[in-house]
């Protein structure tokens, strides 16, 4: 063989490493469930206590449209004006409520099927603060802020959909700002996206702009490409009016939504991991039995998020040990009972993109998504116990998201993965199993390849300028936000949403 034809060789087989794999090992959408921190009867436990306090201290504060539909569902009258949810009742609910649903993306390639085993990682929170891609710094997070980080993570594949990140301080008005965070989804991205409504009444005009989006009057409703965040119950055992009108609307117009229990252990619930366990699922199961009541079916994800306090300090500890088991905790109850499960995952409470960021971040979503989280919200972009948000962080965190789902994938045992003839070619002939074609189908099939991480050896490290991650990260998003502007709306439609709504970007 010539020289040539060996650099030749050799510069093929660099080309092929260098390129992306033929087959993606680790795509969204992989099945979990196999890590279970409950036994079978602690989960019956809980669920029992759960069933126990809706049937014996029920529900508070419950708005009268509300406590009508109750108690036509069969909900009964307790002590100081308390709704007592009997067991059969909340057993119905269960029974009735949607099990898996679309979760459409205007581009259908983008839609997601909610429910099963399948693990998604997705975005959330409410950051008021922005850590700052040219300082280093937090700053409050504004309306453009809103824009960058929609069009930044529309290029991440391990983001499936896209809630509202942050909150756009310079927007004083509650009304523009509703409008102004859905347009500049809409105008971003083509993923299935989600937010929350400020009030009931902000629901209609803005799905009168999601109509114009979908097509026409009446399109949004027959395929709905945005969910809502809602908390209706506010721990302990009581509904918010507000919160309650908002999902009345929500259903009216046909968007799914997830409703959100985010009770703090030591603070709005008990402080031993099981007493919380039991009040957060009794609290939840009350959002289940009212969309229920409303509409039998409807979509809803039954996000039933644990959020830990430092009970020396106050503090949220989102990036906690606690977190870490109480959500994987409440993604196998979830997944026990047969729904659409979401936890809230990789919030770190790290300021800075370092090694607690790091630690807490994976420890925390790793745990969730073995669980079976369907839906893992927060899971992108969010620091400083979801004060902030991070540009750095949201492409960091998608790649390890692809580590996450390279473990859940798992290993397949077939005859062919085990080798056996791979193995006695080796031994009897070249000694080693580099270049064999079973070597290349791994590679092209099993394995991930980071594009951030930095697997060199120090000396080529050091040649290459010695940079830490959050500086790999920077460099990454900027790029990503100097050269991708995307045009999701016809110049047509965006000339009718700022005719019809008052649009300040």
């Amino acid at each position: 063989m010539s020289k040539g034809s060996k650099r030749s060789g050799r510069n093929a087989r660099l080309a092929q490493r260098a390129a992306e794999p033929a087959i993606d090992p680790c795509p969204p959408g992989q099945a979990g469930g196999r890590f279970q921190p409950l036994t079978q009867s602690e989960v019956k436990q809980i669920y029992n206590t759960a069933l126990r306090l809706l049937e014996t201290l029920g529900m508070g504060e419950v708005p009268d449209r509300l406590a009508n539909d109750l108690r036509s569902a069969g909900a009964q009258t307790g002590q100081q004006g308390r709704l007592l949810f009997p067991r059969n009742l909340v057993e119905d609910a269960i029974g009735s409520a949607a099990k898996t649903f679309s979760f459409h993306g205007r581009d259908e390639a983008r839609s997601i099927e909610v429910g099963g085993n399948r693990v998604f990682f997705g975005t959330g929170g409410a950051a008021v603060q922005t850590l700052d891609l040219e300082s280093g710094h937090y700053r409050p997070s504004t309306l453009a802020d809103l824009h960058d980080f929609t069009r930044l993570q529309d290029t991440l594949a391990n983001v499936s959909w896209f809630t509202r990140c942050c909150v756009a301080t310079d927007l004083p008005d509650v009304f523009d700002l509703d409008v102004n965070t859905v347009y500049a989804l809409v105008r971003n991205t083509t993923k299935p996206i989600a937010t929350s409504f400020t009030l009931a009444e902000h629901v209609a005009p803005i799905v009168e702009m999601l109509d114009i989006v979908a097509g026409g009057p009446g399109e949004f409703a027959k395929r709905p490409f945005l969910k809502a965040h809602i908390s209706p119950v506010i721990s302990p055992l009581r509904y918010g009016e507000d919160a309650v009108d908002v999902v009345y609307e929500c259903i009216a117009h046909n968007i799914p939504m997830s409703c959100i229990t985010a009770a703090q252990a030591g603070a709005t619930a008990p402080a031993t991991l099981a007493g919380f366990l039991a009040q957060s699922l009794a609290e939840t199961l009350a959002s289940l039995v009212m969309v229920n009541a409303i509409k039998p079916g409807f979509p809803m994800v039954f996000s039933n998020w644990p959020f830990i306090v430092d009970l020396r300090t106050g503090s949220f500890a989102g990036g906690s040990g606690e977190t870490a088991i109480l959500n994987a905790a409440s993604a196998q109850i979830t997944n026990a009972l047969g729904l659409p499960s979401g936890v809230a995952a990789s919030m770190t409470d790290a300021k800075a993109i370092d090694a607690q960021y790091g630690a807490e971040k994976g420890m925390t979503s790793l745990a969730a998504a073995l669980a079976g989280g369907n839906l893992i919200y927060e899971s992108s972009g969010m620091t400083a116990s979801l004060l902030g948000v991070s540009f750095e962080g949201f492409v960091l965190d998608d790649e390890m998201h692809s580590h996450t789902y390279r473990a859940l994938r798992g290993i397949e045992v077939t005859d062919e993965n085990l080798g056996f003839d791979a193995i006695c070619h080796a031994v009897l002939g070249d000694g080693h199993f580099l270049g064999s074609a079973h070597t290349y189908a791994a590679m092209e099939r099993d394995y991930f390849y980071p594009a951030l991480a930095d697997r060199n050896e120090p000396r080529t490290w050091q040649t290459e300028g010695a940079a830490d991650a959050w500086t790999v990260a920077r460099r990454h998003a900027k790029d990503i936000l100097a050269r991708h502007h995307p045009q999701y709306l016809t110049e047509e439609q965006d000339a009718e949403i700022r005719r019809r709504f008052r649009i300040l970007y």
